[in-house]
């Protein structure tokens, strides 16, 4: 059973950093993603890795976020700079190991484990 552990959500003022963490435990899989999901708004894809060595972005974070991950420590990790008050939102950490397409990996559907969320507040 693969179980997703997020943390590193607090509270920062618009313009600050935040990094992300997510410790995966089970099996290691190769798809994984950061999720976002502001009050009143649907889930969105916010970045992702196919473990390939590829990532894609948002088109809302591009520049401002990055994505790494650590496959010793099967970790994923979001670094975020130049924090807005429009990325206020719980973010979930999410993987998959089922063959998917590149163009697929900020879809909510391509993930069957999903974290808790970790909380992230931007104050103007």
């Amino acid at each position: 059973q693969v179980q997703l552990v997020e943390s590193g959500g607090g509270s920062v003022q618009a313009g600050g950093s935040l990094r992300l963490s997510c410790a995966a435990s089970g099996v290691s899989l190769p798809h994984m993603a950061w999720f976002r999901q502001a009050a009143g708004k649907e889930r969105e894809g916010v970045a992702a890795d196919n473990g390939a060595g590829s990532t894609t972005y948002a088109d809302s974070v591009r520049g401002r976020f990055t994505v790494s991950r650590d496959d010793a420590k099967n970790s994923l990790y979001l670094q975020m700079n130049g924090l807005q008050p429009e990325d206020t939102a719980v973010y979930y950490c999410a993987a998959d190991g089922r063959p998917t397409y590149f163009s697929r990996l900020l879809q909510r559907t391509t993930y069957k484990y999903w974290g808790r969320g970790t909380r992230v507040t931007v104050s103007s």
